[in-house]
């Protein structure tokens, strides 16, 4: 049997359309159009023309959209950090079940706290040298092992595991878990870098976080996290957030990259470009190889023509023999007839000069008979000494009878 509580119970169900219909109605009937002041934050221009962006202040955030009608008549550019008012009405996006704010007008209010803050940052470490060119470490061009400072359930990790793995794949790889937003996020990514270079595993070091807004990614832009880089001794290479998103752990470390993805390729040489350049080079050593095998081969031809049999080569030795002993009998046969004429020309010569010649001519020697001593004085004669005169032909002996003087 059916009680009256229940079928009261049973008529006040309401499908899910239903309840949000009639929050947005009561939404935008009691608020209407209204002014709200705070700071803008994930600034993301839509390709339609319309304006997505959360508006927040230091307790609380709301959705909003501009559309394209509206925000053509800015007179500036929305960027995250940006404080301003805004004139819109209240709603529910009701197939989302979230209320939001369909902005129709907005006035430049200045930067926000967050903004004032990283700029402070930014500009006392600038000062203290830590984004300094000069002090980043250059990157391995072949690393040994890669190391990576995020989240293991973050959808960046898998995008840069995925681009590691296609462009280097023989590079080990260590996961070094931190948060990477919220309140304890800062503390975890400085110990996960300490860690890092404590193990000295890896040779480089690579940051990384999808996209979010300022606060979201507001953990890389503490000052912990900026010294942690800073005294890194490994390089670091930072993936953070899109390519419009700029943090104090992207000006401090060794090198910035606008996405994770980004970052493992900069982390890693291709291996594919590294596949050709190696095919480059094989293809050139084996046309060295080839090039020096032709040499030797034509030079092993060269020799093998030179190369004659045993019986050859004695054959021409003999040859060689008889050729030499002919020509060394010719030069011995024309030394001696050389030397024959020489000796003849010189026994001329010494006949001319010879005492005998003189004596041909009518002259005679005179000598002491006793000693052979050649007579050239009357001094060496006297009364009584023998003589010998030699002629030209033959010769007598004598005896001094008388010097005339």
């Amino acid at each position: 049997m059916v009680t009256s509580m229940e079928v009261r119970e049973e008529k006040s169900v309401l499908t899910v359309q239903q309840l949000n219909q009639a929050a947005r109605t009561i939404l935008e009937t009691e608020f209407g159009s209204l002014w709200v002041k705070g700071e803008l934050s994930g600034v993301k221009p839509h390709h339609s023309g319309h304006l997505y962006f959360t508006l927040k202040d230091a307790f609380a955030q709301i959705r909003c959209v501009m559309f394209r009608g509206q925000n053509r008549q800015l007179s500036f550019t929305p960027k995250d950090g940006l404080e301003v008012t805004l004139r819109g009405n209240v709603t529910v996006y009701e197939q989302g079940g979230s209320y939001q704010l369909t902005v129709l007008s907005m006035i430049e209010g200045g930067q926000g706290q967050l903004q004032i803050a990283f700029n402070a940052l930014k500009a006392k470490l600038l000062a203290q040298g830590y984004f300094a060119q000069e002090r980043k470490r250059a990157l391995p061009r072949f690393p040994q092992h890669i190391g990576i400072v995020t989240s293991k359930t973050a959808a960046a990790l898998q995008d840069i595991l995925t681009v590691l793995k296609r462009r280097y794949p023989i590079a080990p790889i260590t996961i070094y878990h931190a948060s990477v937003q919220g309140s304890v996020a800062a503390k975890e990514i400085v110990e996960a870098i300490e860690k890092a270079n404590e193990s000295k595993a890896c040779d480089v070091l690579i940051l990384a976080r999808g996209g979010g807004s300022l606060e979201d990614l507001w953990c890389f832009n503490e000052e912990i996290v900026a010294k942690a880089i800073f005294e890194s001794e490994l390089p670091i290479i930072t993936g953070i957030g899109h390519e419009i998103d700029f943090t104090i752990a992207d000006f401090v470390a060794d090198e910035r990259a606008p996405t994770p993805s980004v970052a493992a390729e900069k982390a890693t040489p291709n291996s594919e470009d590294l596949l050709g350049i190696f095919e480059q080079k094989r293809l050139r050593f084996t046309q060295s190889i080839l090039r020096s095998l032709q040499h030797y081969a034509l030079k092993l031809d060269g020799l093998e023509k030179r190369l004659l049999h045993p019986g050859q080569r004695l054959q021409q030795a003999t040859s060689r023999c008889l050729h030499l002993q002919s020509k060394m009998q010719l030069l011995m046969q024309n030394k001696l007839q050389g030397a024959g004429h020489l000796l003849a020309k010189y026994s001329t010569h010494l006949n001319s000069v010879s005492p005998l010649e003189t004596l041909n001519r009518g002259y005679a020697l005179v000598t002491v008979s006793e000693t052979g001593e050649i007579v050239k004085g009357i001094d060496q004669l006297c009364v009584g000494k023998k003589v010998t005169t030699k002629l030209g032909q033959g010769a007598f002996n004598s005896t001094v009878t008388e010097i005339i003087t």
